[in-house]
């Protein structure tokens, strides 16, 4: 299945029939804010907060990519996961 969009990628992920890694959905995030908001400039998240803190530096390591390379990236990956987790 070919998605063109970042929308249309994000409907794909739904109907997955297995839920990916946690490694996969981190990455998946840190791509989605990314394409979405860009460079993270939030504060990090303090404590004993392990899933804000992951999910913060997935986010973090897409710093410096547009958003139209995040979408993109976002887009490879979900068509990836979609050929083993739909």
């Amino acid at each position: 299945m070919s998605t063109k969009t970042l929308e249309e990628a994000v409907a794909l992920t739904k109907k997955f029939t297995q839920k990916p890694s946690n490694e996969d959905l981190l990455k998946l995030y840190g791509l989605y804010k990314q394409a979405t908001e860009g460079d993270n400039e939030t504060e990090r998240p303090g404590g004993f907060d392990f899933k804000a803190a992951a999910k913060y530096n997935a986010w973090l390591n897409q710093k410096g990519l547009s958003k139209e390379e995040a979408a993109d990236q976002y887009i490879q990956l979900v068509e990836q996961l979609a050929k083993t987790h739909s």
